[in-house]
């Protein structure tokens, strides 16, 4: 289930909605994270009781979430393949959250451009993570970006 319309086409409104429902899937990965053995489906039902999303954003982030839910294990594949001496288990919550969205996003979505997905991942993680984490997240991303996407 992919949207059609390309990111650069979209309205500025269509462009906050994406943004947004992208920390909207961010808040499902995390609670499934912290509340530990929840279901992706499980946290996103949790998080839709008691949250009110925005009807416009919901279809956005009801896909990132299936596509994580289909891919989780390629998806963290990439992640592993993309840094050295690292596990995903050393990361914090958020970061691995993040670069979990920004790989489904990168891998998953082609409606989406590359360096939009990495954008936005920076800046959820500029906005929920540590210091470092912007610059550990970008530089996770652009090496799956280029392995993936331009194949390096």
């Amino acid at each position: 289930m992919t949207d059609p319309t390309p990111s650069a086409a979209l309205s500025r409104r269509d462009r906050i909605d994406r943004v947004r429902a992208r920390s909207w899937a961010l808040q499902v990965l995390y609670r499934r994270e912290m509340e530990g053995g929840d279901s992706l489906d499980e946290a996103l039902t949790a998080t839709l009781q008691n949250r009110l999303v925005s009807p416009r954003r919901l279809p956005m982030v009801e896909r990132l979430v299936e596509t994580l839910m289909a891919h989780g294990d390629e998806v963290d594949g990439a992640i592993l393949g993309a840094m050295e001496n690292w596990r995903l288990d050393r990361l914090s919550r958020i970061d691995r959250s993040v670069l979990r969205l920004g790989t489904a996003e990168l891998l998953y979505h082609p409606e989406v451009p590359g360096r939009v997905a990495i954008q936005e991942a920076i800046r959820l993680a500029g906005q929920y993570g540590g210091d470092e984490s912007p610059r550990f997240v970008n530089g996770v991303l652009d090496a799956i970006y280029r392995r993936y996407r331009e194949g390096a």
